[in-house]
């Protein structure tokens, strides 16, 4: 559930396999930008991390008060950093229309051990009226590239009870070209700040946040 802290709490799961790429790159005016604003932000890099594929089992359906996965992975403590959380950053680069393979694995699991859907008693969301927000690199046009996972995501906020905050994406135009840019430093920035303002406010009728750099 949302935390009480007057100090918003951000976690940022990294999907990146890359630990200075592009995603990385953004990730550092944006976590300052927060820091800087009063926020406690704690990164994690997936790609660090042995989270085993989720296989359905459903165990953890019936421990309604905890994780509940049998797996003895870096998943509980992942779960642990996101349960403490006010606010989840998903930054994850665009593979094939989607977010990496850690990212998706992390995704499933805590899709079933923070939903309590399935189980004897059905409903409860250990993670409701948390905030998220989509953090994304891409190569192709932004639209294209991202709009498959920006849907998923915000089905999956639907599904999970959390306050979908929006989306900052920006475009890598090739190998020859400098990835990092003022402009892109500054929109992460921007970014960071108008959704430390979102989680302050705790403003639940606000639209989405939309920064895209091409």
């Amino acid at each position: 559930m949302q935390s009480s802290s007057i100090t918003p709490k951000v976690c940022i799961l990294a999907g990146s396999p890359r630990k200075n790429g592009n995603t990385a790159s953004l990730l550092r005016p944006f976590s300052e930008a927060l820091e800087q604003r009063g926020a406690a932000v704690e990164r994690i890099r997936l790609h660090e991390k042995t989270v085993k594929p989720c296989i359905a089992c459903r165990t953890c359906q019936n421990i309604p008060d905890a994780f509940g996965c049998p797996y003895d992975d870096d998943m509980q403590s992942v779960f642990l950093s996101v349960l403490a959380a006010d606010c989840l950053i998903l930054a994850c680069p665009i593979y094939s229309w989607y977010c990496t393979a850690p990212m998706k694995a992390v995704l499933d699991r805590l899709v079933y051990g923070m939903n309590k859907y399935y189980g004897k008693i059905q409903g409860l969301s250990l993670w409701k009226d948390k905030t998220a927000a989509l953090f994304l690199t891409c190569g192709y046009r932004i639209e294209n590239a991202v709009s498959p996972f920006r849907t998923g995501m915000i089905n999956y906020c639907r599904h999970s009870k959390l306050r979908y905050a929006g989306m900052f994406a920006a475009r890598d135009r090739g190998y020859a070209v400098p990835f990092m840019t003022e402009e892109k430093a500054a929109g992460a920035a921007d970014f960071a700040r108008r959704l430390h303002d979102r989680l302050i406010t705790r403003d639940t009728d606000a639209e989405p946040i939309s920064v895209s750099i091409e």
